[in-house]
């Protein structure tokens, strides 16, 4: 794997994990400390980030990580919601006995974590869960499409989650798509999953976690 390449997904991951936040200046020199290169491979690695949405160019030079505004944010998470439909229909359509009990398997090791508000289980969990629906669509390339978006979106997300506490509201929702699977009704778990991947499931709950979305990370629009 090209150097350039290894620095593009070192960043990913740190953006995707919210250890680089919207707004935050990419550390050129201390990019080519640790990964022991000149300032080329990392700027090679900055302008494929930047033809994704992930960086922005400040206007002094240097790159920052990009900021979405709401409406950006808005259809980008509509759009997340349509594809974790699709992939849950074909999951339920392609998923294996043995790959349904894993995921139920998993369901019920949530219901705890759900229960004692504990966030960082939860999110730990929630990822996975929807992880094995990925892998049971049997379509790379449709779970790649999903992750790039989730983690375009995941700072945004895991901030308003945790102020609007929806970790027994989310346990629900994954209840109901776990029964349409267990029913192998595809049509059901993909009017679940759509609806569990909304920003609000009503006008109340959109306003929300409209306001609960730190306005530091959110671009002007």
């Amino acid at each position: 794997m090209k150097v350039s390449d290894q620095i593009r997904l070192h960043l990913e991951e740190a953006i995707s994990k919210g250890d680089l936040l919207p707004g935050d200046a990419i550390d050129e020199s201390g990019l080519s400390e640790r990964f022991g290169v000149s300032k080329t491979p990392i700027r090679e690695a900055l302008i494929q980030l930047q033809a994704q949405g992930w960086v922005s160019n400040m206007p002094r030079g240097g790159s920052t990580v990009a900021k979405m505004n709401l409406q950006q944010l808005l259809s980008l998470w509509e759009l997340l919601a349509e594809l974790e439909a699709v992939a849950v229909r074909l999951a339920c359509e392609r998923m294996g006995p043995e790959d349904m009990q894993r995921l139920f398997a998993l369901h019920e090791q949530s219901r705890q974590v759900a229960a004692a508000e504990d966030l960082q289980g939860w999110q730990k969990l929630n990822l996975q869960f929807h992880e094995l629906i990925y892998q049971g669509t049997r379509n790379p390339f449709l779970r790649q499409e999903v992750l790039r978006i989730r983690f375009r979106t995941g700072v945004y997300r895991r901030h308003a989650f945790g102020a609007l506490g929806r970790l027994q509201a989310s346990f629900d929702q994954h209840e109901e798509i776990v029964q349409a699977l267990k029913l192998r009704d595809a049509e059901a778990a993909e009017t679940s999953m759509r609806d569990h991947m909304r920003p609000g499931r009503d006008a109340k709950s959109l306003n929300d976690f409209i306001l609960n979305l730190p306005t530091d990370l959110l671009a002007a629009q």
